[in-house]
């Protein structure tokens, strides 16, 4: 069994008394799994101890999953059938079954039955907010502050729509920080209510808001695209990248470069120039990812959650993780003092608080997913987002067939291509693809043996696309995924091309940007031509000093151009 676990863990074991299967029943033996390229590793909720009680059936019908309160004991789930269950401590009512008994067993929230759950988040009443695909926005648990939005300072024992000042909108996201809750709009627009001791509500004072307020200022005309939470402060990015803060600063965490608090949004002037597309917040640090895959944190670092290498707080955000490849995902929760990324590659890292010790470095774990950190060693072990899980009935034909791909001994077709062979079946190929389906019914024979030749596509593009056919995945660099998509729309393979532009979304750099917007409009992919124009007009100065840009067609170029001057992009 292989451990990653930071250099100062000693841990002495007689690995010849315990199977791999009883060291794992301790979270500091987590199972050592192996990041894919390009595919969603299955979320395991057993790492949670609170779901270890629970019996293969009931686990398999679970969807998505939360685990929170102020020793992780206490747990919502939602099931395939959109039934929403909640099992657990119930401290101040918030599993919201109507009374204030414990249960360990789960029981069902008759009243959300059949509300498809799209976001989820706690406080450390603990108090929780939930936001359906209808938009509705449903609250229960801790109320002192009016956290909960009902203009009351009661006790939420069971889930009650929260409508005040959000009737006809449709609220997509949720955050909530100790005592406080925000809500995001489909129009990008934030509300927040609650404990306001810090201007953590941004509404200009310190007094408590009791229903949900916009939150305006110079947030006014800004369309938010993401929010979060700390303890008692706030974030939320804008559609331009922009990052605005608000709330307690005592530690530095709104990054604005003092430690005074703010009692309505400020930009953060630091990350001027960045496009920002993911934030995060910590118990009183936060972290912010870039499209260009660029990870910045800032705030409290007395566990070394800023990952800098020291305990030192950091008023401003600093760069991290600038020697290792693009990040991609970034974790923290306001209830705890760990955070963790994830690269394109599919590594994860882990620093801050973990399991009571200061990691200063991001440290390379063998997890396959960001939530695995937070199971294993963050405290309490809570969830950082609302997880979604899959199980071994959902995976395709691609995990019995992956070992047959490029298989000699059992193949009965192979393919040709710069001189190498690719070897396959016929009868998977046939399944898979309506290309080859369509070949194979026109003009080959069955029993016989053949060799296709390849010329029009090359060796690492043909063999990506055959071994998708076989596992659903796809691994290729940004560049070779480009002739992917040429491939792909060739053979009107649709999910292939999502994948292929999924993989150069996250490859995607000032350097090559323009000649990916060009590859996108060549192919017809809409979605990654509107990315790739964004992504061109915010980084605008360095794209239009490459060579693409200026060898480009004539006619894409004066589209671009028109496109961008109507967006505002020469204005300055």
């Amino acid at each position: 069994m292989s451990l990653t676990l930071p250099d100062c863990v000693c841990v002495c074991v007689c690995v010849c008394v315990f199977s791999q299967q009883r060291l794992q029943r301790w979270r500091l033996f987590p199972p050592t799994a192996y990041p894919s390229l390009c595919s969603s590793p299955m979320v395991d909720v057993t790492k949670w101890p609170v779901f270890s009680l629970m019996g293969t059936r009931q686990l398999s019908t679970i969807r998505k999953a939360s685990v929170f309160g102020t020793s992780a004991n206490e747990a919502i789930y939602v099931t395939k059938d959109d039934e929403v269950y909640v099992f657990g401590l119930n401290c101040s009512n918030c599993l919201g079954t109507g009374d204030s008994q414990s249960s360990i067993v789960a029981k069902k929230l008759d009243f959300l039955s059949g509300r498809k759950v799209v976001s989820l988040s706690y406080g450390s009443g603990p108090h929780v907010l939930l936001a359906t695909a209808d938009g509705e926005l449903f609250a229960w648990g801790h109320n002192g502050y009016s956290q909960l939005g009902n203009g009351t300072t009661n006790q939420g024992v069971a889930p009650v729509l929260v409508s005040t000042n959000l009737l006809n909108r449709k609220v997509t996201e949720v955050a909530c920080g100790s005592h406080h809750s925000m809500a995001l709009t489909d129009s990008g627009e934030v509300y927040a209510w609650g404990y306001n001791n810090c201007g953590q509500v941004g509404s200009g004072s310190t007094a408590n808001q009791p229903t949900p307020r916009r939150v305006s200022s110079c947030l006014q005309s800004k369309v938010a695209v993401g929010i979060a939470c700390g303890q008692t402060s706030s974030l939320a990015v804008v559609d331009n990248g922009e990052v605005y803060g608000w709330g307690y600063n005592g530690n530095g965490q709104l990054g604005l470069g003092n430690n005074g608090n703010q009692l309505t949004p400020c930009r953060i002037v630091a990350l001027q120039g960045l496009c920002v597309r993911q934030i995060v917040s910590g118990y009183a640090h936060s972290l912010a990812l870039t499209d260009e895959g660029l990870l910045y944190t800032w705030g409290a670092n007395t566990y070394g959650q800023l990952g800098t290498g020291n305990k030192s707080n950091q008023l401003s955000p600093v760069q991290i993780m600038t020697e290792k490849e693009r990040v991609v995902e970034v974790a923290a929760c306001h209830s705890a003092h760990t955070s963790a990324a994830k690269t394109q590659s599919g590594q994860v890292y882990m620093w801050g608080q973990c399991r009571g010790q200061a990691v200063a470095l991001p440290h390379l774990t063998h997890f396959t997913c960001t939530d695995d950190v937070f199971a294993c060693f963050a405290t309490p072990a809570v969830t950082w987002r609302l997880l979604s899980t899959e199980h071994d009935d959902f995976l395709t034909v691609a995990q019995s067939l992956k070992k047959e791909f490029d298989n000699p001994e059992t193949a009965d077709l192979k393919f040709c291509i710069d001189g190498k062979y690719i070897y396959v079946h016929k009868a998977v190929l046939k399944i898979r693809c309506e290309h080859f389906r369509s070949m194979f019914q026109s003009h080959w024979n069955e029993d016989m043996k053949e060799v296709i030749e390849i010329d029009q596509f090359s060796y690492p593009v043909y063999r990506s696309f055959l071994e998708f056919l076989y596992t659903d995945n796809v691994e290729l660099p940004p560049e070779d995924a480009v002739g992917l998509l040429d491939l792909a729309t060739s053979y009107c393979e649709s999910r292939l091309k999502c994948l292929c532009q999924r993989i150069i979304k996250r490859g995607i750099t000032g350097g090559n940007a323009f000649s990916l917007l060009s590859a996108a409009v060549r192919y017809d992919a809409e979605e990654l031509e509107e990315f790739c124009f964004k992504f061109c007009v915010n980084h605008l100065t360095e794209v239009t000093q490459t060579a693409a840009f200026w060898q480009i067609d004539g006619d894409l170029l004066k589209d671009f151009i028109c496109r961008a001057g109507r967006c505002g992009a020469f204005k300055n």
